[in-house]
């Protein structure tokens, strides 16, 4: 038996080494720079350890608005994503004829590069001086007036980087819910269409149950994914997210490390630290939740 676990650790050994040095030993050397005040990365000095620098960042206006951009992304883009992922999933599993051709279909976004999908989207919503683009054309011929919605007012550009982040994302829940959709066991089916049960009581008390952990799956990992947005805004507005005002918390992050105001590495990491409590915070009450609610 000890030699079983001696070969088991053996065999675990090279994972344990590669966690350990890209993930722990990184995640620890935040946490130390995050509590260093004053730190210079020029002569890797610091004149005290304390909490300065999440003070510094919770007072922060540009850290506050790109908190704000991405609790709204989260809200909107993880919740609706998930349910019209799962009506498509449950449209697709019940078509027989061009189901491999629509489920393709709806993948494509997935495999398409992130920034061409941002250019394209900018072509479409940005207003320019020769033209007002494709979605405004369509707004103006039902009488509406034209908005810039990369240039123009807030909620313009959280609604275009919300639309955006769904129709990245939402390729890839299709294809997991489709996937859960026909692992389900049809005698189930059938025996409730003996019973004659209605398609929402199906729906409700057997499809939604069968699939339940897949969607808090999703649900987890959207989460996570959303709180860690950023190429997504760079593809719409460009690398100055704070003059746009649509930063976010990772992009935050990268220009305290490298941007214009970058070269402090302490500020980086306390606002670090922070994403990570938010999003360890909402994955706990998640799990908590999933308990009364997901069906193993």
């Amino acid at each position: 038996m000890k030699t079983r676990s001696a070969k088991g650790w053996l065999y675990l050994l090279p994972a344990i080494l590669f966690l350990g040095v890209f993930m722990v030993y990184p995640l620890l050397d935040v946490f130390v720079y995050s509590v260093e005040e004053g730190y210079n990365s020029a002569s890797q000095t610091y004149f005290g350890v304390g909490l300065y620098n999440f003070s510094y960042v919770l007072h922060d206006p540009y850290f506050l608005q790109a908190l704000k951009n991405t609790l709204l992304l989260v809200a909107i883009t993880v919740p609706l994503s998930t349910g019209i992922a799962l009506l498509i999933s449950v449209a697709l599993s019940s078509i027989q004829k061009l189901k491999d051709l629509y489920q393709t279909v709806f993948f494509l976004p997935y495999v398409t590069n992130t920034l061409a999908v941002g250019l394209v989207f900018m072509i479409l919503f940005k207003k320019t001086a020769y033209s007002d683009g494709l979605i405004n054309l369509l707004i103006n011929t039902f009488g509406g007036k034209s908005v810039d919605f990369i240039d123009g007012p807030y909620w313009a550009k959280m609604f275009v980087l919300c639309f955006y982040t769904i129709w990245i994302v939402m390729p890839f829940k299709i294809l997991i819910l489709t996937s859960a959709l026909a692992s389900v066991n049809q005698d189930y089916y059938n025996a409730a269409k003996v019973d004659g049960t209605s398609r929402w009581r199906i729906f409700w008390k057997i499809t939604l149950p069968m699939i339940s952990p897949t969607v808090f799956y999703l649900v987890i990992t959207g989460f996570i994914g959303a709180f860690k947005a950023y190429s997504d805004a760079v593809a719409l507005f460009g690398t100055d997210l704070n003059a746009a005002g649509m930063n976010t918390i990772v992009g935050y992050v990268y220009d305290m490390l490298y941007g214009d105001s970058g070269g402090y590495p302490s500020y980086a990491s306390a606002a670090a630290i922070l994403l990570f409590a938010i999003v360890l915070t909402i994955t706990c009450i998640n799990l908590m939740v999933s308990k009364k609610k997901v069906y193993y």
